[in-house]
């Protein structure tokens, strides 16, 4: 299989076992299939700090469709949309093509405070895409999505995860590795931290290393680091877990000295490789997914604390695996021993400050 950095390159066509890194579209019926659990905790506010909505050829996932996730139980107060190439102009300068999606984000979220669709806060914030290795000249394609984005336009996800093995499946925007380390790259994103906007960095496990460089070069940068900095599972990675395992958390390690640096928990379904839903009879339950999960979600409410972590569904991506309410379930499960300062930190407290959130 050729290494395809495409956004096409992350759909799977006909499903194969183990086929970890390509995006499925989920089976309805072998959802219906899973154990009825009860919500846990369904008073507790969430704010889901990322999720997608597209229109892909075979794969539509749009309001209506989020919507009926949502709507399975947890208090979901929030949404935070999170970029993934979603309605891209047509027209126009290629650089500016992204803008597309933050308006079209833009319309959801407008749609959503209409208050016709429920009490959640879709797409409060949006997380976009801009090529930062555009250096000085990408000011102007972030400026034109703060104008699109009518305030909740919060900064931009650049995809540099990439991995040498082509089965791993690598962003749509990777083009090799040292993306960060690029003089183009860094002057991009001083100048997206100059209009005090955040930067979303999607990386693979041994790609942490550059991200810890970017947050102590520039301290006064806003840097999530998605899907618990991405530890992979399969590939060339498969049989190592141990290895891996040590190797991202000394790398997590030196990542939390950084204060400017947050963690989204969550987003490990099609890259850990822990459980293979391509072969399950139905859905885990949130407990098997908690226990798969918990060593690092539990070592990053370590290292960074509940004040510099926050959940995320990954919706749809991680529904080829669970369901929504089995997913926050498992969230939970995960957080049952945190104080009730910690679980509203990680819920929403966290996502409400670091997304700048105007939310009641």
């Amino acid at each position: 299989m050729a290494n395809d950095t495409s956004l096409g390159g992350l759909f799977g066509g006909d499903r194969k076992p183990s086929q970890f890194g390509r995006i499925f579209k989920p089976d309805p019926a072998w959802h219906a299939k899973a154990d009825p659990e009860p919500i846990l905790e369904p008073e507790l506010p969430i704010v889901d700090t990322h999720h997608h909505i597209w229109d892909m050829p075979g794969y539509r996932y749009l309001l209506h469709d989020l919507l009926a996730d949502l709507n399975t139980g947890h208090k979901v107060v929030a949404t935070v949309f999170n970029e993934c190439h979603a309605m891209y102009r047509a027209r126009g300068p290629q650089e500016m093509k992204p803008v597309g999606e933050v308006e079209f984000c833009a319309g959801v979220a407008a749609m959503s405070d209409s208050g016709l669709y429920g009490p959640t806060r879709i797409c409060a914030g949006i997380v976009g895409h801009a090529d930062l290795t555009l250096g000085d000249r990408v000011a102007g394609v972030l400026e034109a999505e703060i104008a699109a984005g009518g305030g909740r336009f919060k900064g931009i996800r650049y995809g540099a995860a990439w991995d040498d093995d082509p089965i791993i499946g690598n962003s749509h925007v990777a083009k090799g590795p040292g993306v960060h380390r690029s003089a183009a790259f860094r002057e991009g994103l001083k100048q997206l931290t100059k209009l005090g906007l955040s930067f979303d960095a999607w990386i693979f496990f041994h790609q942490v290393p550059e991200v810890t460089e970017l947050a102590r070069l520039y301290p006064d940068a806003n840097i999530v680091l998605c899907h618990m900095g991405g530890v992979l599972g399969y590939g060339r990675w498969a049989g190592r877990k141990d290895e891996i395992f040590g190797q991202w958390k000394a790398s997590m390690t030196e990542l939390a000295k950084c204060p400017n640096v947050s963690v989204k928990i969550g987003g490990l379904m099609m890259r850990l490789g822990a459980i293979d839903y391509l072969h399950l009879d139905k859905p885990p339950t949130s407990q098997q997914l908690a226990d798969a999960w918990c060593p690092y979600a539990a070592t990053c409410l370590e290292l960074f604390g509940a004040d510099r972590c926050m959940v995320e569904s990954n919706f749809p991506v991680e529904k080829m695996g669970i369901g929504y309410a089995g997913l926050f379930n498992a969230l939970k499960r995960i957080a049952s021993g945190a104080s009730a300062d910690e679980k509203q930190a990680l819920f929403s407290g966290t996502a409400k400050r670091v997304y700048r959130l105007a939310i009641d």
